[in-house]
């Protein structure tokens, strides 16, 4: 195999490096067997609202209104999550990892079947968000962070872990398992015609961190 190409299952040859935009279920297929080192997975959360919310004086909250965050019910999201999974297994390195992101709505269905497919969960993360979202009405606790599941494919492989990089991340302490950092605003914040391009996007430091402590240089 060439140097940063990969052999699809079509017998496409692919450049490693480039952003294919598509449906995963219909795209990952493509991909060979054991050849990703890494997965990081932000699905839809599967908020299920059911009307606009609106805050006390009146605006509307940008919230998550997207078709393909619509689904029938949880087990129509269960179906869902483990095509995705299977799929995830399928392509991954046997020493290879999966990152999971969520919230109440959906990372616990998702951690159960993770570990009914096999996987085994190293850690889960609490990203601690500095500026969330409050809860308007004061009705319920204000919804101040995500997890992240961070998972091997196989039990007691040779998952990378930079400990030591992750540690000067950390002012030279021990990475430990809450990350405080805000989500993503200001010049972060893709927009497309003034408004947001994407209702979850995640900020870059969060990846930068996942990717820099639990990879390889050239995977």
């Amino acid at each position: 195999m060439d140097k940063g190409l990969i052999k699809a299952s079509d017998n496409r040859t692919l450049p490693i490096d480039q952003i294919i935009h598509g449906n995963c279920l219909t795209v990952m297929p493509t991909f060979p067997d054991a050849s990703i080192d890494t997965v990081f997975v932000d699905p839809p959360y599967n908020l299920r609202l059911s009307r606009d919310l609106w805050r006390p004086n009146r605006t509307r909250v940008e919230a998550v209104t997207d078709e393909w965050d619509q689904f029938n019910d949880y087990s129509d999201y269960d179906v869902f999550t483990r095509q995705w999974v299977a799929e995830c297994r399928r392509v991954l390195k046997p020493g290879g990892t999966l990152w999971a992101i969520g919230t109440y709505h959906n990372i616990h269905r998702i951690g159960t079947i993770l570990q009914d497919m096999d996987f085994w969960i190293l850690n889960d993360i609490v990203w601690i968000k500095t500026n969330p979202m409050p809860n308007f009405h004061g009705v319920r606790f204000t919804n101040a962070h995500e997890i992240l599941i961070w998972a091997q494919k196989q039990r007691n492989s040779k998952t990378p872990f930079n400990y030591l990089t992750a540690k000067s991340l950390n002012d030279g302490l021990q990475m430990r398992s809450d990350w405080l950092m805000p989500t993503c605003v200001g010049k972060e914040r893709i927009k497309k015609s003034g408004k947001r391009a994407h209702p979850t996007q995640k900020p870059v430091g969060l990846l930068y961190r996942i990717l820099i402590s639990s990879t390889r240089p050239g995977d």
